[in-house]
């Protein structure tokens, strides 16, 4: 009765479980840490947002349960903006499900298309549910290069001829978390052509969609004609309009694969509270000011955030995506690993970032570093990581490390 329980022995020990201990001890112990180790917006939803979340709250006709599925008017909310913002129509009926954000959403359809053996391919690094909501629904992974170029192509290739069974689907992320790597629309062509002709079905992660910075737009994966006949797409409002806590994400696309998440969905949940998804009617469908500003707000704290670096002598790539950096850990810290060199920086700073092994293996030798905090306190985050590396005789830039330079061209000066 002592044995672990088979689905969590498949899952390894939370990586940045040692990082938040050490952070809750030094808060206790009345230390001021910076957190950049989440990805949390700290900013408040737009009002007009949290305004139709307290009208309609005050209907009691809205406590009643939900529909798993989401509101009609939820659903054609987010047909409307994929028109509007990538030019795809979508069927509120049959390809459009809200989810209890995107997570949520990627995580039941894994247990809804998987058999217990099948292999699926997810990029290395990447969000940590790109693979564990799979190796939960008892699933294999594979591991593909996180870059989105023609190497990732070629070992999509390998893998189809050497993986048995054959891959059933294929995640992607673009912006990425953790690596903040951005795809254009050329690079989803080519992916859903190779996954058509290979019959493997593509999860799209576009939670990032709006946190872009320079002159690529993200685009949809659905824009790509056929896609539909084998890709669904997650996106999400937390990042978008700030709502994290609110848990309001979608799924689009494949009417087939739609369909498995709203069978399982139906039977695990009853959906998001209602006033929350009148509320998301009303981000999605009303003005988007608020959009362009909390972009904007990202871009200001990343410039703030990489001039700062660079002057500590730190050279992290310049990011044209997402709400991170993704970091090499300098030179003369890389080889104490990913985990011991954030607990040493909260330690000898005072900032928490998140080390880069919680993504895969591959993920070793960067820290993800969140852009979770104001310019003010971006800045004194910047000068404490500054007289960390200046005691370790870290004084002067180091060479960009991060594998694809062209891409994260600096910007920031």
């Amino acid at each position: 009765m002592t044995e672990e329980f088979h689905r969590i022995r498949r899952l390894p020990p939370y990586v940045f479980a040692e990082v938040n201990k050490a952070k809750a001890a030094a808060r206790a112990r009345g230390e001021d840490i910076i957190d950049l180790g989440m990805g949390n917006p700290d900013t408040p939803t737009p009002p007009h947002i949290v305004k139709k979340l307290v009208e309609t709250v005050a209907d009691p006709r809205s406590h009643r349960y939900s529909v798993s599925r989401g509101i009609p008017g939820l659903r054609r909310a987010l047909a409307g903006y994929y028109e509007r913002r990538f030019d795809v129509k979508l069927d509120p009926e049959t390809e459009v499900i809200a989810t209890l954000g995107s997570k949520e959403g990627l995580a039941n359809l894994a247990s809804a298309i998987t058999s217990p053996g099948d292999t699926i391919l997810v990029p290395n690094p990447s969000y940590p549910i790109h693979q564990f909501g799979f190796i939960i629904a008892g699933a294999s992974v594979r591991s593909i290069p996180a870059y989105p170029d023609d190497e990732m192509l070629r070992a999509l290739e390998r893998a189809v001829r050497h993986s048995v069974p054959k891959p059933t689907a294929l995640i992607v992320n673009f912006p990425s978390n953790p690596t903040a790597y951005l795809a254009d629309l050329d690079f989803y062509k080519e992916l859903v052509a190779f996954c058509r002709r290979e019959e493997i079905f593509i999860l799209s992660d576009l939670a990032y969609a709006e946190i872009y910075f320079g002159d690529l737009v993200p685009p949809s994966i659905l824009a790509v004609e056929g896609a539909k006949d084998i890709a669904v797409e997650f996106t999400s409002l937390s990042k978008t309009y700030s709502m994290a806590g609110w848990r309001m994400g979608f799924a689009a696309g494949n009417p087939r694969l739609i369909s498995a998440l709203t069978r399982i969905k139906s039977y695990l949940d009853y959906g998001a509270f209602t006033p929350i998804q009148v509320a998301a009617v009303a981000a999605l469908s009303g003005p988007q000011d608020c959009v362009a500003e909390i972009r904007a707000m990202y871009k200001d704290r990343r410039d703030v955030l990489l001039r700062g670096l660079h002057a500590a002598g730190w050279d992290v790539p310049t990011p044209e995506g997402s709400m991170f950096a993704w970091a090499p850990i300098p030179e003369k810290f890389r080889d104490m690993g990913s985990v011991a060199f954030s607990k040493l920086l909260l330690q000898e700073a005072g900032v928490a970032v998140a080390p880069g092994l919680g993504f895969g293996e591959h993920g070793e030798g960067f820290v993800r570093i969140g852009l979770v905090e104001n310019t003010q306190r971006l800045r004194q985050a910047t000068r404490a990581i500054k007289g960390f590396l200046s005691a370790h005789g870290v004084t002067a830039p180091t060479p960009a490390t991060a594998g694809k330079p062209s891409v994260l061209e600096d910007t920031a000066s």
